[in-house]
């Protein structure tokens, strides 16, 4: 009888212990990221960071020429087909899946293109996707009623335009008829022909020109950063969008490589046109922060009836054409006029299936803690030559930034980044605050140097781990991804539960480049002080160039940076751009005879100041 009550006493003891350390876990979940996330499985956030955070593929189409290897992701063509979301993207071998916007899957189609789709167009037609997307230029239809496989078929007739088929979209209307629209160039204007859908769709009549650039008359349409350059601009990427009775036709300018590569938007009552320039233009544009450039993309609704612009945005550092992709928040006022919020667009906000009041301002108000604090690694300095495509002796791309410090890991510039001395697990980066912060997310974006990658191996991955501390010396983890085998260029990690910190490590143990090195690490919160004061002094004056407004202000010593906005009207300043430390904007994105309404705010890692009083150019 003894034995059998210390036996009893034995399993109620080994039962409390295992009930405690279950708790004690419990807790330790809620502060730390989830691991569940780190081997593939769902992840289940709420948010999202710009870019995309998805398995970005190496190009190969220029290997043979350069043998320069870097990811890329551009010109997305989004559908929502069954209640999930397809998105085709440029050279990527395949397309990717999702349900939620947040988690995405690679799909390996059974047939597809073997030099990549390039600028693929796709819609949804009588229970099908049909894609175009040859990179000839020259091609048929293809559709699948399974997607998920891919087992794509042709429609056996090969679409053969004068000039070949370029930046193609496809649009079905209520009707069920089709519309190819296609063009990119910096001569020919944006063309349509319908195509017959009972007869393998071939083209009913010919081909017919819509409209052209004019720069002259619409500055963001001028090509170069920040619309310097006096070369040619080009035409591409137009998608079609129908709301209520109206045709939206967006369309891509002025270059791919440029922090203001944008999307305008035409309308008509016809899917023929004549199409009329909307005077609130361009819909997306996002010339400043660490990822720059909206343009060339689609527009497509979600499960709650919420339109959401995927676009393209540029780093062009291995190539004038390494690009990534942003998701924003877009819609329709009453009055029909087309938005696209890019207002702190590369930080963290709110997804899909996440309530919101407005899904115009999805943005979480997590400011960015990190940037310019100082910071320190274990690695020695890198003094390596560069084996990139360099064109900016041709005026076709920015010079290079040839300094790999550590500085370059948070000075919110995607060009820009850190390379070490060595991959493996001795290295760590260590961010100082200054102060105790809120920790609510972080964002590693991992760079390509002299990387030697092309295609989709199906080995690559990035594992660390991160920490947290008060003090610098004892020390927590706040996400664990040692063991990590998915791939994420850009890792987005969202935490359960924020934790207080001041410091910020990260401890290297893996990735599959040749070289550890990463252009930004991104910590996101917010701060226990003061936001900034609203600022003063703010004034507006029109150019002689009536494409151009100069923006003044008073710097304030407690600022971070600033957005301006403006817009047509004074409640619909849809137009924003930010910057960092420095006051003061020349915009030169605006119509000659056009008035516009202006106005600034200030922010700082504790958040956000009231927006100045709104002023008016003629």
């Amino acid at each position: 009888m003894q034995k059998t009550n210390i036996i009893i006493r034995s399993l109620s003891l080994l039962l409390i212990a295992t009930v405690i350390f279950s708790c004690i876990s419990e807790k330790d979940n809620q502060t730390t990221e989830s691991l569940n996330a780190n081997n593939g499985n769902k992840r289940d956030y709420k948010t999202y960071c710009n870019p995309v955070d998805i398995d970005y593929s190496y190009m190969s189409h220029y290997r043979a020429e350069n043998k320069v290897s870097y990811r890329s992701g551009a010109d997305p063509a989004l559908v929502n087909f069954k209640g999930k979301y397809y998105m085709f993207v440029t050279r990527s071998h395949g397309y990717w899946m999702s349900d939620d916007m947040s988690n995405w899957t690679f799909i390996t189609p059974q047939n597809w293109y073997f030099k990549g789709s390039n600028a693929p167009a796709a819609a949804v037609k009588d229970g099908k996707i049909i894609v175009y997307g040859d990179p000839s230029g020259r091609g048929p239809i293809i559709e699948t009623d399974n997607p998920e496989l891919g087992d794509w078929k042709t429609k056996y007739a090969v679409l053969n335009p004068p000039g070949g088929i370029q930046d193609p979209d496809l649009f079905v209307d209520d009707d069920g008829k089709v519309y190819l629209y296609e063009e990119s160039s910096n001569l020919y204007p944006i063309r349509v022909v319908e195509l017959d859908a009972d007869n393998y769709y071939v083209p009913k009549g010919e081909q017919q020109d819509l409209f052209n650039l004019h720069p002259d008359k619409y500055g963001w349409e001028r090509f170069g950063q920040d619309h310097k350059s006096d070369i040619k601009p080009y035409l591409e990427g137009p998608w079609m969008v129908k709301h209520n009775d109206t045709y939206y036709l967006e369309y891509g300018a002025p270059g791919t490589q440029w922090n203001v590569y944008a999307d305008g938007v035409r309308t008509s009552k016809s899917p023929f046109g004549p199409f009329e320039y909307a005077p609130y233009n361009p819909i997306s544009y996002k010339p400043g922060g660490f990822l720059k450039g909206s343009g060339h993309g689609s527009t497509v609704k979600d499960n709650n009836g919420n339109y959401w612009h995927y676009a393209t945005m540029a780093i062009s550092v291995n190539y004038k054409f390494e690009r990534r992709i942003g998701m924003y928040p877009a819609g329709f006022e009453d009055n029909g006029q087309m938005y696209v919020n890019t207002a702190y667009g590369d930080y963290p906000h709110f997804l899909p299936d996440t309530k919101v009041d407005k899904h115009k301002e999805r943005f979480t108000g997590w400011m960015l803690l990190s940037y310019n604090k100082p910071v320190t690694t274990n690695s020695g300095l890198v003094t390596k030559e560069i084996n990139v495509v360099d064109e900016s002796d041709s005026g076709y791309m920015l010079g290079q930034i040839r300094e790999f410090d550590i500085s370059k890991i948070n000075d919110e510039e995607i060009r820009s980044y850190w390379v070490s001395e060595v991959n493996d697990d001795s290295i760590y980066v260590q961010v100082d605050l200054e102060k105790k912060m809120s920790i609510k997310a972080i964002q590693i974006n991992f760079q390509d140097f002299n990387s030697d990658i092309y295609g989709r191996p199906d080995d690559l991955r990035q594992q660390f781990v991160i920490e947290g501390s008060i003090d610098g010396k004892s020390w927590q983890t706040i996400s664990d991804y040692s063991k990590n085998t998915r791939d994420m260029p850009h890792g987005y990690i969202e935490l359960n539960k924020p934790m207080n910190a001041r410091y910020v490590r990260y401890n290297h143990v893996y990735c599959s480049n040749k070289y550890l090195s990463i252009s930004e690490f991104r910590i996101f919160g917010n701060g226990f002080e003061a936001v900034p004061q609203t600022p003063a002094n703010f004034k507006v004056e029109r150019q002689e160039d009536r494409r151009n407004t100069n923006l003044t202000w008073d710097k304030l010593d407690n600022a971070t940076g600033y957005v301006i906005y403006w817009g047509i009207s004074k409640d619909k300043l849809n137009l924003s751009a930010l910057m960092y430390d420095s006051p003061n904007y020349e915009l030169r994105a605006l119509t000659t005879d056009q008035s516009y309404y202006y106005q600034v705010e200030a922010f700082n890692e504790n958040g956000i100041s009231a927006k100045s009083e709104i002023l008016f150019t003629e």
